[in-house]
């Protein structure tokens, strides 16, 4: 079954838009995990234009799922995971201005340092997942590395469904049968969908989880929180 993991940057976007604590971050991450979310992903950046580090802890306080921590491993963020110890922390090799993650982890350049690292997460009792792009050269150095899991960049999937869907998954199917095969956990996010969601984790398998902030966001701002969250989790199910 795969687990819905709701990315709650979004939020916290709107909150620091005023200066104030509205919407309330941490209601918000009660609310989805009510609502039957099966994780809360948060994704503080360096210039803390959305999440911001403190978020971290006070969340790892009242979430009673899943907290999943994502971030560039630089050593502000990787002494903040070490300090909170949430369940899982997901590596992105996001440049500190980037508008957003647009890439995965080249897992052969980056060998010796991903393979400290992770060895240092795991060693404090944390799951650790790397942010990757569909390329069998690069699953096989995240098995080199050490890491539990993978997570599948797939915003190129999401942005080639529409012109056929076969063709934009190929690459994740092909992969991710790959990861399985050598142990790995699969996760996925970025960009995906109620359109598109249930087409991939049917067509990659054995996926254990999905990331879903943006989308999800914007659907709740026409149906409800809520019920989206009842819309993705039945993406999630019926597979």
């Amino acid at each position: 079954m795969t687990k819905l993991s709701v990315n709650i940057n979004k939020i916290a976007l709107i909150r620091n838009s005023r200066g104030a604590n509205y919407p309330d971050l941490v209601q918000i991450a009660k609310d989805c995990e009510k609502f039957g979310a099966d994780g809360i992903t948060i994704h503080p950046r360096p210039d803390e234009r959305h999440a911001r580090y403190a978020d971290v802890p006070v969340l790892k306080a009242i979430v009673k799922t899943e907290l999943n921590v994502e971030g560039n491993p630089i050593p502000k963020f990787l002494k903040m995971v070490m300090e909170n110890q949430p369940h899982q922390c997901t590596l992105v090799p996001d440049a500190p201005d980037a508008l957003t993650s647009d890439a995965g982890w080249d897992t052969i350049k980056h060998k010796g340092f991903l393979t400290d690292t992770i060895a240092k997460l795991r060693a404090a009792g944390i799951r650790t997942s790397i942010f990757i792009n569909p390329d069998e050269r690069m699953i096989e150095g995240a098995k080199a590395v050490g890491t539990d899991r993978i997570e599948f960049y797939t915003g190129p999937y999401a942005h080639n469904y529409s012109e056929g869907k076969r063709k934009a998954v190929a690459d994740y199917a092909r992969c991710g049968k790959l990861a399985h095969q050598l142990g790995l956990g699969i996760n996925a996010g970025h960009d995906l969908n109620t359109t598109n969601l249930n087409y991939f984790i049917k067509n990659v398998g054995n996926v254990a989880e999905v990331s879903i902030g943006h989308a999800l966001i914007s659907d709740a701002l026409y149906y409800g929180l809520h019920h989206t969250i009842l819309m993705y989790l039945k993406e999630c199910r019926n597979v």
